[in-house]
């Protein structure tokens, strides 16, 4: 088997994650403010037949709106399934915009709001389209597997759309059929599947500007305190914290692993938006966030994704009272070569 490591255009890539690290926003509001933004949202969403979507990496609180309204707290896979049988005429997706865009192309008839398009990710970032599309020209004889952390684009250029939790299984049954893998964008995860499956695997090198930043030596340092923690971390992490980790996996296995492992403490390298649920889940344990390599100004997300912790009651509010400027398109002729690889997403995870 072959790994092979694309590089693209890496200082470009990190200068625009630079670039908007430095344009997020902060704002800390009163429990009374938070309460009438909750009203005011809590109103607006029934008015007009919307339901909110939240992913478990924003905002405990946004997360708590999206349940106490009927809306779905989740992964992306199933963020897109719950707003693809809805019945809501609007979904309100809180997250990034790569999880908007999927949403529009599984339901274009719906129309889909996202609190600010400013949120991205640095997965997206690091993948353009056209660089991506000349890499696959280059290697046409791989099938392209793309993880759901990508541009509308990237998808249409694929042949599969995977999340972390289906990822080994998808990648297993193309091995299995003789196929040769090109995946991206996620290097550590990309790494993680083809170590797992033995496939052969073609990487494009990216990474994920928060799970990067987990270390192992830091880990262990809490291990050390609490023998009794297991370790939960997502395989978007680089190898060293993977190979220490008692699970690895996507967001909802790792909360699964929460629930159902009879340790009573966790160390949990993924994004701490994960800890609400976790939590509320499992009220008699306890969690610890896992180390990153920088703190305070040295640290690039701090166990935090700052693009998800853009998504605040004021925005959500105000794209419920306007939609100015933040509702997501999608390119018709674009919109059906990316639902063909979602599409298989999708029918994959019924089986």
């Amino acid at each position: 088997m072959t790994v092979i490591e694309h590089v693209p255009a890496k200082e470009d890539a990190r200068e625009l994650v630079r670039d908007h690290l430095a344009n997020v926003p902060s704002s800390v509001m009163s429990e009374a403010e938070q309460e009438g933004y909750k009203a005011d949202i809590k109103r607006l969403l029934e008015e007009q037949n919307a339901v909110l979507v939240a992913h478990y990496y924003t905002d405990p609180v946004i997360q708590a709106l999206a349940e106490e309204t009927g809306g779905c707290v989740s992964d992306s896979l199933e963020m897109a399934r719950f707003g693809k049988d809805h019945k809501a005429d609007t979904l309100i997706v809180a997250g990034v915009k790569f999880m908007g865009e999927t949403a529009k192309i599984l339901t274009p008839e719906k129309r889909v709001l996202m609190p600010t398009l400013e949120a991205t990710c640095s997965l997206d970032l690091g993948c353009p389209a056209d660089e991506f599309s000349d890499f696959c020209d280059q290697h046409s004889d791989r099938t392209v597997v793309v993880y759901a952390n990508t541009s509308a684009a990237v998808k249409a250029r694929a042949d599969w759309v995977v999340t972390s939790s289906i990822a080994l299984e998808v990648v297993d049954y193309l091995d299995a059929k003789g196929e040769k893998i090109l995946w991206a964008p996620d290097k550590h995860l990309g790494s993680y599947v083809q170590k797992q499956t033995g496939a052969d695997v073609l990487l494009w090198d990216s990474a994920c500007i928060v799970h990067e930043e987990f270390k192992a030596k830091g880990i262990l340092d809490i291990k050390a305190q609490y023998p009794d923690a297991a370790i939960l971390v997502h395989p978007e992490s680089p190898e060293s914290v993977v190979d220490i980790a008692d699970v690895a996996g996507s967001t909802s296995q790792l909360i699964a692993a929460a629930q159902e492992l009879p340790n009573q403490r966790f160390i949990v390298a993924t994004d701490q938006g994960i800890f609400y649920k976790m939590q509320q889940l499992c009220p008699d344990k306890e969690f610890f966030i896992a180390p990153t390599a920088g703190t305070g100004a040295t640290c690039r997300s701090c166990a935090n994704c700052p693009w998800m912790a853009m998504n605040a009651l004021d925005n959500l509010k105000s794209v419920l009272e306007s939609g100015e400027g933040r509702e997501i398109f999608v390119d018709a002729q674009l919109r059906e070569k990316a639902m063909k690889p979602l599409q298989r997403m999708l029918d994959f995870k019924m089986k």
